[in-house]
């Protein structure tokens, strides 16, 4: 128990009424009925007071946090006595998580429930743990605070995002992907099942043509195929030094392994294979192309604990092992991270062998401050410097870009905060456009 200001400033008095008492014999024996009346008063209080096995406790959270994501957290607390508490909350989350509240105060009526809530916000990827819940709550006549200790040590795994699956589904049984900025590419012409048959137009192909529909008609008829569902897309992931760098509070490939999972995701709600291989300087994890949710999980449970690698990426080791175990047409996402033109050879060779079989798409995330440099207003020398430089890498990286291109790779080099609906976007063109 922690006495209160209201206790202290009792037995300051009765001290006083003590020292008092070597002036005037009289002032003692009231010294003694004034302390005993305290006890007495201290002694009811305790009575009156709930004891900490009134209170029960229970903390509910996901064993599977998103990483930089926004994770809930609910204390839940039941009084089961007839008085009402005032209470002060401490859990003890995990230390390295940045939280919105540190302490949770409220107001707990008797016979009642409280949800006490917080949220937590992790920023690498791993095992981590909770521990107990503190709790500390004023005594019935406010002469003392009492503290609990409630057991609630429990283990808990930092994912990558899965709150935006979650996000995902929910807009999508909404019809409002577009909040997530998300464009219907659904397009017809340029697969092979039967859709519908409609009138011909200027844009559409010669072979498009029903002779058969259009002398029924009397008018040229084009027929419309939908595109084929059941495709092939693989994430080929580097975890090597280039993807260390963070961009705010998340490394490069935390962002990539976010955009990878939702990509794999949405494929599989369309019925495609997806697949995955990490790599450094040596190949790491491999998963064949599967259908279904199923696999989904299995790539979730493989890059959660990711870590990247103080080495150079080799890029023709991990494109050679996927070219010999997987031989099927894909759609291979390769995410990586650009430096000098040099540096970048062996990633241009061995992508523009892979487009011989092949749809591959490099994809990056561009560097804000040296975006930010090259476009800043020219103050001083220093200035001038910083933007020449900023000016170059962006001409040089633009450089490697557009030789991918030339070799038949495609591209995708935008901002963190807009690669996963980027990413997505051109998946769907790309499908829709039946260029898988």
């Amino acid at each position: 128990m922690i006495p209160t200001l209201r206790l202290l400033l009792l037995l300051l008095l009765g001290a006083l009424l003590v020292a008092g008492a070597a002036l005037a014999q009289a002032l003692l024996w009231l010294a003694l009925f004034y302390f005993f009346a305290v006890v007495v008063l201290v002694a009811t209080d305790v009575i009156l007071t709930p004891r900490p096995d009134q209170i029960e406790v229970e903390r509910l959270n996901d064993t599977k946090l998103s990483l930089g994501a926004e994770n809930l957290v609910t204390v839940l607390m039941a009084n089961r006595s007839d008085r009402r508490l005032r209470f002060m909350l401490r859990d003890e989350y995990p230390y390295q998580f940045p939280s919105d509240a540190v302490i949770l105060c409220g107001e707990l009526f008797p016979y009642d429930v409280y949800e006490a809530r917080y949220h937590v916000r992790p920023l690498q990827r791993g095992d981590y743990n909770f521990g107990d819940i503190n709790l500390r709550y004023h005594s019935q006549l406010r002469t003392f605070i009492r503290q609990a200790r409630y057991k609630a040590a429990n283990d808990v795994k930092v994912y990558p995002n899965v709150l935006e699956v979650r996000k995902y589904d929910l807009l999508a049984r909404k019809g409002l992907l577009f909040e997530l900025g998300l464009r219907q590419a659904r397009m017809f012409g340029v697969g092979t099942e039967f859709e519908r048959l409609r009138e011909y137009n200027t844009d559409d192909e010669f072979r498009r043509i029903n002779w058969k529909a259009t002398a029924r008609f009397g008018k040229p008829i084009a027929v419309e195929f939908e595109t084929e569902r059941s495709q092939y897309v693989v994430s080929v992931i580097d975890t090597g030094r280039l993807m260390r760098p963070p961009i705010g509070e998340l490394a490069k490939l935390d962002y990539v392994i976010n955009a990878s999972l939702l990509l794999s995701y949405v494929a599989s709600l369309k019925d495609d294979h997806i697949g995955m291989l990490t790599f450094a300087d040596e190949v790491g994890t491999y998963l064949a192309p599967r259908r279904g949710k199923s696999q989904f999980y299995r790539m979730l449970e493989a890059l959660y604990n990711v870590q990247f690698q103080p080495v150079e990426a080799d890029y023709a080791r991990a494109l050679s092992y996927l070219s010999l175990k997987h031989k099927r047409r894909s759609l291979i996402v390769l995410f990586t991270d650009l430096a000098t033109l040099e540096a970048s050879r062996p990633l241009i060779a061995n992508l523009g062998r892979l487009a011989q079989r092949h749809l591959p798409l490099c994809v990056t995330i561009s560097d804000p401050n040296i975006t930010h440099l090259s476009g800043q207003p020219v103050r001083d020398s220093t200035a001038v410097y910083q933007r020449a430089v900023a000016e170059m890498l962006l001409d040089e990286r633009q450089v490697i870009l557009d030789t991918l291109n030339r070799h038949g790779v495609l591209t995708l080099d935008v901002p963190a905060d807009k690669l996963t609906v980027s990413l997505i976007n051109t998946y769907l063109e790309l499908k829709g456009k039946g260029k898988l």
